[in-house]
């Protein structure tokens, strides 16, 4: 059995990807701190409970567990915050990656699978975003995850390090079978939101901005169910197993949904109403936001097939009526 070191384990994304691990073959070996993750949703492996920036503690689990990859997901991910108090961001994000990187790099475990993000693009508005466009970060969120890109292509030029690394968007639903969903303190995610308005758990779900230049008015993204993204990285890791070197993938629909098309199907799939407010714009917000995924398709063979706004909704509904973490 292969051990793989999966960071941010007990997060949304995390706890998906050891499930598709385990079930791939591998023993996902969770590190996290609990910050913003939950003890319960690692079920699939070890886990070990440590900070990024403790890197006694890092080469103590590298030694352990001799893990022939990491899959890197341990992050802040809130724009809001970053923007308010970018230090955090940096010091986590950045410094806390470079201190994971160097004691993979120490330990021998040269394959490395990295959880980046859309937002290193910055605002290229109503353009189908691929792996060349130009990389501007607005913000210290984005920037820090740009910046961890940057210090993974200077470890693979001098140390040999293989990376793959995904840059996503709009991450939703839920496991299927309802072992693992998102469940975030505090959620800013539009359907889970929406999904907590439905069931009287917030007043109203607030869409902000109606007056875009898109069909119904509202803002347009681009959504890939949590179980297509997790699969994504599996082949990413068989990418690097079967030595193809580093790469970079986007991965999304190649579509998009506006937030009134996200409403609309939320009503159908629950057969409720949603309660709505209408709110200005927020500060940032692009018109459409969507992902060029060829790359991911043609080198990879992936293919999203849980990514209908109905499965999403529907999966993540499921998980909303009946999963809860207690840490």
């Amino acid at each position: 059995m292969t051990n793989i070191l999966v960071t941010g384990g007990a997060g949304y994304i995390g706890s998906h990807a050891c499930k598709v691990l385990r079930d791939a073959g591998y023993v996902p070996v969770t590190y996290d701190n609990l910050s913003t993750g939950w003890a319960d949703a690692v079920r699939f492996g070890p886990f070990e409970q440590g900070d990024l920036t403790d890197r006694a503690r890092l080469d103590e689990v590298f030694r352990t567990y001799r893990p022939a990859a990491v899959m890197h997901f341990a992050a802040l991910s809130l724009v809001g915050e970053s923007m308010e108090n970018p230090g955090k961001y940096w010091h986590n994000n950045t410094y806390g990656s470079l201190c994971l990187i160097e004691a993979a790099v120490a330990a021998g475990c040269l394959d490395f699978v990295f959880s980046s993000t859309c937002a290193t693009y910055g605002e290229h508005d109503n353009v189908l975003l691929d792996e060349d466009c130009p990389q501007h970060p607005i913000n210290a969120y984005g920037a820090s995850k740009r910046a961890i890109e940057d210090i993974l292509a200077n470890f693979g030029e001098s140390h040999g390090l293989n990376t793959v690394i995904f840059r996503y968007f709009n991450v939703a639903g839920a496991d299927p079978d309802g072992e693992v969903g998102e469940f975030h303190r505090p959620e800013t995610h539009l359907i889970p939101l929406m999904l907590d308005a439905i069931d009287g758990k917030r007043p109203a779900l607030t869409v902000f901005g109606t007056d875009y230049d898109t069909p119904d008015g509202t803002c347009i993204r681009d959504y890939v169910h949590v179980m297509d993204l997790v699969d994504a990285h599996v082949l990413g890791l068989r990418w690097l197993e079967a030595g193809k070197g580093s790469r970079v993938f986007n991965l999304g629909t190649g579509h998009g949904f506006s937030v009134r098309e996200v409403i609309e199907k939320s009503r159908a799939v629950t057969n409720r109403a949603v309660p709505i407010t209408e709110g200005d714009r927020r500060p940032g917000d692009c018109t459409k936001l969507v992902s060029g995924s060829v790359r991911a398709g043609e080198d990879l063979g992936w293919r999203p097939h849980r990514s209908t706004l109905e499965t999403m909704i529907s999966d993540a509904w499921r998980w909303h009526q009946t999963g809860h973490y207690d840490r």
